[in-house]
C-alpha cells in the first residue's frame, strides 16, 4: 500500500495525514499448554495467509535440569522434523550474585548445515520457579523461492540461578514450504509452559 502524504521535501506540504494505516496486526492462530509433554507441534495454521509468524512462548519449565530449548521444522506436516539448517547463537549473561557479568558468542550452540534441533536457550532449571520465555520469528513459510530466515530472543533462569538472554537467528536451508514447527528440550519432558502462535498482517 502506498499513501501520498505530501510530494516535495517541506514539511509544511503537508495538509492531511492518513486516518489509519493498516498491516502489523497480530492474529491468534493457536495455543498450546505442556502438561510433561515430550514435545509441542504446531502442525497446522502455518501456510501462505502470512509472511510471518511468531510464536511466543510463556514460562517452559523442563522436568529435567539445565534442558536445553529447542525447535526443529517440518515441511511434510510434521511427519519428520529436520530440515538442515545454518544459523548463529549469542548471549548475555549476568548472575544474581553478580560474580558474572557478560556478553558471549556461543560457538558450540551453532549449527553449519545441520539437521539437528535448533537451540533457543539453555541450561534452563527446573527449580519451581526455573523457566524460558520469549519469542520465535519464522519468515515467510510459504515461500517457494528463497530459504526461510528465523529469529529468537528468549530469557531463561538457569540452575545456578543465572538470567540469560539469547539471540539466535539463521535460516532453514530450504526452498520447499515450511508447514509445521516442533518445541521440546533436549533431555527430558515439558513439564509446564504455553506456546502460542499468531500470524502478523
Amino acid at each position: 500500500m502506498s499513501i501520498n502524504v505530501c510530494n516535495n521535501n517541506s514539511l509544511s506540504a503537508i495538509t492531511s495525514l492518513p486516518a489509519s494505516i493498516s498491516g502489523g496486526a497480530m492474529t491468534l492462530l493457536e495455543t498450546q499448554t505442556a502438561s510433561s509433554s515430550s514435545t509441542i507441534s504446531f502442525t497446522s495454521n502455518i501456510d501462505s495467509t502470512y509472511k510471518e509468524y511468531i510464536f511466543k512462548f510463556y514460562n517452559i519449565h523442563p522436568a529435567t535440569d539445565n534442558a536445553y530449548f529447542q525447535f526443529q521444522a517440518s515441511s511434510n506436516s510434521g511427519s519428520s522434523y529436520g530440515i538442515t539448517t545454518t544459523n548463529t547463537y549469542f548471549r548475555g549473561v549476568h548472575t544474581e550474585s553478580d560474580s558474572e557479568a557478560a556478553v558471549q558468542y556461543i560457538a558450540s550452540y551453532d549449527l553449519a548445515q545441520s539437521t539437528n534441533f535448533i537451540n533457543i536457550n539453555t541450561f534452563v532449571g527446573n527449580d519451581n520457579d526455573h523457566s524460558v520465555s520469549g519469542t520465535l520469528h519464522l519468515f515467510d513459510p510459504s515461500n517457494t523461492t528463497f530459504v526461510k530466515h528465523y529469529l529468537s530472543n528468549s530469557n531463561r533462569v538457569g540452575g545456578s540461578d543465572v538470567s540469560v538472554n539469547v539471540f539466535a537467528a539463521g535460516y532453514l536451508n530450504t526452498t520447499s514450504v515450511i508447514d509445521a514447527v516442533q518445541f521440546k528440550f533436549h533431555s527430558g519432558n515439558i513439564d509446564s509452559g504455553t506456546i502460542k502462535l499468531y500470524g502478523i498482517k
